[in-house]
């Protein structure tokens, strides 16, 4: 089966997690499309299959004779969709030929335009899946997963000498928390490839340093008519706390390494009102100065106002990955050799969000990004071609081809 006959079908699979979950799976859901995969890894002759208690996927496929000596790999996508837009009843709009133009997304009536998407361009002549405009599409990470499953049926068929390759599908990255349950001690190897990065030819090794933020205005709700030196409203604090932030260090306004601190949710009235921000940055000391602005802007209205006022909660949710993997550029120049075989120029920029990979590499499993060949994800105008997923499976080929000796 083709990797873009398998997006297909695991599209057709609601799998959105849930913030603010407080179990693994967030959403049972995704133990459907689970089950389908597990089955899946076993008819192609995977040994130790185990879909666990918490959704966790893992297969494994023996070395071939002779190739024993070859460091174990792992191969790692994730099965959920973003919680961001919906996931159900997904219905791909395929365009063979893309002539290069504006898409209409012909359930919602919008246009995916190359003024918003100049990597369209790149995609004239080829075979182009976008949604219908209505639901986001599923690439993120479906395509991921339908790759790996590719490049291990087809380096089966074609006999290919491999060592010991480990797959392994996790539930919840969407929400940060994809590597939180990973079972290192049955996942036994050396190192991976995490395949949810966009266009094919990308290897990204680098992501931002990642924190929540979430303000709690505790407000006093008395009579307007009688409110003077009473009322606390905590819908105007709530104001107060957003003016404070940095105006321009929000996701519209950067780009690149730059980091940011993005409101996501205000809600809330006289009574009572919340904030959640999410806080991002490359840099850890700079990392570390947005989380203190926070704490500042807190301790700043508790004196203002009374003590308890606000209260504020941070929790970090993954780490740069940067500086464990310059200690294994081994595994980078591997991808980087794999990008190259198949005459793509390799691209490697920082990634401006996260990976199950940034938790992996930094509990001890080095873990590099490479790229689907999908685009815009996390909404209606995501879209991905047949042939950019192809590349991304010759791509994980060449990798299991050329494992590194132990």
């Amino acid at each position: 089966m083709k990797a873009h006959e398998r997006l297909l079908r695991y599209v057709s699979f609601d799998t959105q997690s849930k913030e603010d979950s407080n179990q693994t799976p967030s959403t049972e859901k995704q133990f459907k499309l689970g089950q389908e995969l597990k089955k899946e890894l076993l008819e192609l002759g995977l040994k130790k299959v185990v879909l666990d208690e918490s959704c966790y996927l893992y297969g494994f496929l023996p070395a071939t004779k002779g190739m024993k000596n070859k460091k174990a790999l792992g191969l790692i996508a994730h099965m959920d969709t973003a919680p961001s837009f919906s996931g159900e009843n997904v219905k791909p709009q395929i365009i063979e030929g893309y002539n290069g133009k504006d898409v209409l997304l012909k359930g919602s009536g919008e246009l995916l335009t190359v003024s918003d998407f100049p990597d369209l361009k790149e995609h004239v002549g080829k075979t182009l899946i976008t949604t219908d405009g209505t639901t986001l599409l599923g690439a993120d990470d479906k395509a991921g997963v339908a790759e790996i499953f590719t490049a291990i049926e087809e380096i089966i068929l074609e006999k290919s000498p491999h060592g010991d390759i480990w797959v392994g599908i996790t539930p919840d990255e969407e929400i940060g928390m994809g590597a939180s349950k990973f079972n290192y001690d049955y996942f036994k190897a050396d190192f991976a490839y995490t395949l949810d990065g966009d266009y094919e030819g990308e290897l990204a090794y680098e992501n931002f340093n990642a924190a929540s933020a979430v303000f709690k205005v505790c407000g006093k709700n008395v009579h307007p008519g009688s409110a003077k030196n009473i009322m606390v409203n905590a819908a105007s604090i709530a104001s107060e706390i957003q003016s404070m932030m940095p105006r321009f260090d929000v996701p519209e306004c950067t780009e690149g390494r730059e980091g940011f601190i993005m409101l996501c949710e205000i809600s809330g009235d006289v009574n009572e009102a919340k904030l959640e921000y999410i806080l991002r940055d490359h840099d850890m000391s700079k990392f570390e100065d947005r989380k203190k602005l926070c704490i500042n802007i807190c301790e700043y209205i508790n004196n203002k106002y009374t003590e308890g006022t606000v209260e504020l909660i941070i929790e970090d949710s993954y780490l740069n990955m940067l500086k464990v993997m310059e200690q294994h550029m081994d595994i980078v120049e591997l991808g980087k050799e794999a990008i190259k075989s198949i005459g793509l120029e390799f691209k490697c920029s920082p990634i401006r969000g996260g990976t199950d990979g940034a938790t992996l590499t930094n509990n001890g499993l080095p873990c590099p990004n490479l790229g689907t060949g999908g685009y815009a994800f996390h909404g209606p105008y995501e879209h991905i071609t047949v042939e950019g997923m192809k590349n991304s499976v010759e791509i994980a080929k060449y990798i299991i081809s050329n494992m590194p000796t132990a």
